[in-house]
């Protein structure tokens, strides 16, 4: 048996730029910047990503196109939260196993993650189309729409399976901290879809069928990419595709991280349909106000975000390796850089709310709803950034019950919630459900985070590696 000394001894040397040398040896600032700036900055280009098929299905003024991509989107966070089972779960064990000592494991486990994320979207595809006029009825599409919303669904699904692989060979490409590559291949998805989008939907006249084609080629491009990367230019992955068999053990480790992904973007569309449920009921210009209210806190959120899921790597590394005052002072770091981007933005926003909500609507009605529901979603904002990270903490030490219990309180949580609320303070009750379910889950973060602490504290006292499976 290899001593833990032997094992880093054989592992590559690190030369003073390399992805490694940021997770385990670079200045906390320059590994945050690192590892953290290029997602934020992924993450904010991915926004344009997430309206321009809206925008120009909008330049075609056919209100039932519309609804039918909106219907449909449902279809896309499932497809992504399959991607997330196997590239969080697979992303955090590669970590682990490259700051234990077992780098070239982590092959194993990323040939399985690709092999599997690409079984998973066919899979998807075959059920879905098996049950597809069900399937478009529960999406809420009606007379009107529902021929759209099938075209769109079943273009979708069929090639789902390139949104699948694109969204888990991003996680592995972050696993061994190569931040920028990820982002690059955001870059490229969104440059496909700004081309492929007027071209299919207007050029070509596909409509919703060209705005879904567009999605899966867009998805197609970034994934390409990202194998490319992976085979030809990866730290400690190369070759990966070779391999596609792993032990019942080790898909575990990726399984007990991953599944919790699937759980928390199912919650996410039940929370949404129940929250578009009750904002309908109190009229369109409330939902609209509150629709122009989510897209300006989605900034923060998204800063915030790009920051814990860019650290991921760096935690999982230094909880492996074992470095428990590097991955502390990383906590502190991403503590501070989250409190400063909430707290500042959530306070200019609000100071200059009323023109801001102005840039989206004139409309008194919308203006009037849209600057009191921001006002509450500003302050979820402040605990939304928080929760993740706690989340991210747990993922990359493999923790998978409180990973797991955290995913799904958010949405269990809010059910009850909503209805309660609803029930005492009638639209009040509504706006502010999401922010009192963030507050509680954001505590309950904090309460797992306190027995995770002391297994921090008894880690770097024994100054032991986390026990790593054998090759198998």
């Amino acid at each position: 048996m290899k001593t833990s000394e032997e094992k880093r001894d054989n592992q590559q040397p690190q030369e003073p730029e390399s992805n490694q040398y940021y997770l385990e040896k670079a200045p906390l600032s320059r590994a945050v910047a690192h590892l953290s700036i290029p997602m934020m900055l992924g993450m904010s280009v991915g926004t344009v990503y997430n309206v321009v098929n809206a925008y120009f299905i909008g330049l075609l003024h056919n209100t039932a196109m519309m609804s039918a991509i909106t219907l449909g989107l449902p279809i896309f966070t499932v497809l992504m939260a399959a991607g997330n089972v196997f590239g969080v779960g697979a992303g955090t064990f590669i970590t682990r196993l490259v700051g234990g000592g077992t780098p070239e494991h982590g092959k194993k486990v990323a040939g399985y993650a690709f092999y599997g994320s690409l079984i998973a979207g066919l899979l998807i595809a075959l059920v879905s189309f098996l049950f597809i006029v069900p399937l478009v009825n529960s999406l809420g599409a009606d007379a009107s729409t529902h021929d759209y919303t099938k075209i769109y669904a079943m273009t979708l699904i069929g090639g789902g399976f390139t949104v699948v692989m694109n969204f888990a060979l991003e996680q592995l490409v972050r696993s061994e901290g190569a931040s920028k590559q990820s982002m690059y291949g955001i870059f490229i998805s969104t440059g496909l879809s700004l081309i492929l989008d007027p071209l299919l939907i207007l050029g070509l006249d596909m409509h919703v069928m060209g705005a879904a084609l567009a999605m899966i080629l867009a998805n197609a491009g970034s994934a390409l990419y990202y194998v490319y990367f992976l085979q030809k230019k990866s730290e400690h992955l190369r070759g990966f595709v070779r391999y596609i068999r792993l032990s019942l053990r080790d898909q575990w480790e990726v399984y007990k991280i991953g599944v919790s992904e699937l759980f928390k973007s199912a919650f996410m569309i039940v929370t949404t349909l129940l929250f578009n449920h009750y904002m309908i009921e109190y009229g369109s210009n409330v939902l609209a106000g509150a629709g122009i209210g989510l897209r300006i806190v989605q900034i923060p959120e998204f800063l915030a975000m790009g920051l814990f899921i860019g650290m991921i790597p760096f935690f999982a590394f230094n909880y492996a390796r074992p470095n428990i005052p590097r991955f502390k002072a990383g906590f502190n770091a991403s503590v501070g850089v989250i409190g400063a981007v909430s707290f500042v933005f959530v306070g200019l926003v609000y100071v200059l709310r009323d023109p801001v909500m102005r840039l989206f609507s004139n409309d008194p009605a919308v203006l009037e709803a849209g600057t009191y529901i921001l006002g509450a979603m500003l302050v979820s904002a402040l605990f939304n950034g928080f929760t993740g990270l706690f989340l991210t903490l747990f993922q990359a030490a493999g923790e998978g019950m409180p990973t797991m219990v955290l995913s799904v309180t958010q949405g269990v949580l809010y059910i009850p919630t909503i209805i309660v609320l609803h029930a005492m303070f009638g639209l009040h009750g509504v706006i502010w459900s999401m922010t009192v379910t963030e507050v509680i889950t954001c505590v309950l973060g904090l309460i797992l985070y306190i027995p995770f602490r002391r297994k921090l504290a008894q880690r770097e006292e024994s100054g032991q590696e986390i026990p790593m499976v054998q090759p198998s």
